[in-house]
């Protein structure tokens, strides 16, 4: 085997081994979001199988070409098809709590795929002729290492960006076609062989999946039904719906969006006013109404464009930036008289650096000084969960109380609007009891 040709099978062991482990994180956010619970134990699990993998590699002996070039072939099905959306989504879909078809994905298709190329060093590095085994084992392991490098960062930051995260699925399954090929040599049962793979992981990444994707998020619009809509149609983002509109005159939008609009232009009558909405949705919050500025600040550069093209039908109201919720409200300038925080990255799944305590003291910063706070949150109707009632707190705690209003009580999860006032920290409360009764005199301060 020449050198040429090993440390390329090296360097695609390293570009796919990473690059699986970054497309599962991202797969698994529509599901179960992004937080730190889920995506360290994703990647100890990895590393641990990897591992493993070092280990069992070590102790091949014989036929160290027909062995890499069978874990190559198996890899690449397991990432062509165990981690292409579709295959991942009925994995969810089959399995209640979704906490098991997580240790499922992860047990049954990530560590495997990290266990069988883990292999592969320690096997090749017998092929090398070296007088030194630490010469031999420290060039393999740079050539693994780079392809690891420039996977992660090729596949986060330009294929997934421009081309979807389909595309890097199927990225890293040919390219492990191809290490099989060229381990196997030229043949009409390798040719066989590696076109089906081809083949089925084309199947899965473009023909069943009808999503529009990106590196942050799966899109799709799809034909709706609800109470008073004329041809609903619904934007979902993530596998969750995040916003509704239809042909009526004027729009039906989704329930919170109806009932924030009603607050920022009935009640409060706003005009010509700036507002910042931090999580752009489909836009619907601006739709047609000319009365005020809106900003909107998302992570996903495309969402604009999607939601234009594929929701609205027209072009969005509003500016649009493309940036983190949080690093936005930290380094902005500009003042508003209302900020709207709508933020899910999916249903029910806020990133956790934007309920942080922080963060809601740094979106103080951009409102004007007797500015509003609103933030749609999903929490259970009850609010009372320990989520619901430590994020309510987080919030309160910098603000002061704010009011809380669970839009849908019959169900058990639902849009929860709460309304804060920008202004000078309201006082420790204290309690009315029989002793030291001050509700009279707190009452008359109050007037």
């Amino acid at each position: 085997m020449s050198r040429l040709l090993l440390f390329s099978i090296v360097f695609i062991e390293g570009f796919c081994s990473l690059g699986a482990e970054v497309i599962a994180l991202r797969q698994i956010i529509p599901h179960l979001g992004s937080s730190i619970v889920v995506t360290a134990p994703t990647i100890g699990f990895f590393l641990l199988a990897l591992a493993l993998g070092y280990h069992a590699g070590a102790k091949i002996d014989e036929g160290y070409i027909e062995v890499v070039a069978k874990n190559f072939l198996l890899a690449a099905l397991l990432v062509g098809i165990g981690l292409a959306g579709i295959g991942v989504d009925l994995l969810f879909t089959a399995l209640r709590p979704p906490e098991l078809a997580y240790l499922l994905l992860v047990a049954g298709v990530l560590c495997p795929i990290a266990w069988l190329l883990g292999q592969t060093v320690p096997i090749l590095t017998n092929l090398l002729l070296r007088e030194r085994a630490g010469e031999a084992s420290g060039e393999a392991l740079y050539y693994s290492t780079l392809g690891s490098f420039l996977g992660s960062l090729s596949l986060s930051l330009l294929v997934m960006q421009w081309l979807g995260v389909s595309a890097a699925v199927a990225l890293c399954a040919l390219l492990l076609v191809i290490g099989y090929t060229l381990l196997r040599g030229p043949g009409w049962r390798t040719a066989v062989i590696s076109l089906a793979v081809a083949s089925l992981t084309g199947v899965a990444n473009a023909w069943l999946r009808p999503e529009i994707e990106t590196a942050y998020a799966s899109y799709l619009v799809l034909p709706v039904q609800y109470e008073g809509a004329i041809n609903g149609r619904a934007l979902k983002n993530n596998s969750s719906f995040a916003s509704l509109i239809d042909d009526s005159e004027p729009p039906l939008y989704a329930r919170y969006i109806r009932h924030i609009r009603s607050l920022l232009l009935d009640e409060l009558g706003f005009r010509e006013r700036r507002i910042l909405v931090l999580g752009a949705g489909g836009f619907t919050l601006s739709h047609r109404e000319p009365s005020n500025h809106y900003t909107y600040v998302d992570i996903d550069p495309a969402v604009r464009g999607i939601a234009e093209k594929h929701f609205l039908g027209e072009a969005a109201r509003g500016e649009f930036i493309a940036d983190d919720a949080r690093r936005f409200v930290i380094r902005s300038e500009q003042r508003f008289a209302a900020a709207i925080v709508d933020v899910y990255g999916s249903h029910s799944s806020i990133p956790g650096h934007l309920v942080t305590r922080e963060f809601w003291l740094a979106t103080r910063r951009v409102l004007e000084p007797e500015g509003l706070l609103i933030a749609n949150l999903i929490l259970d109707s009850a609010l009372g969960t320990p989520y619901s009632r430590n994020l309510l707190a987080t919030i309160e705690s910098v603000y002061g109380r704010c009011a809380v209003e669970v839009l849908q009580k019959k169900q058990v999860l639902a849009n929860v609007v709460v309304t804060c006032r920008n202004g000078q920290p309201a006082e420790p409360a204290s309690l009315f009891i029989d002793e030291r009764n001050s509700a009279d005199f707190d009452l008359a301060r109050s007037r």
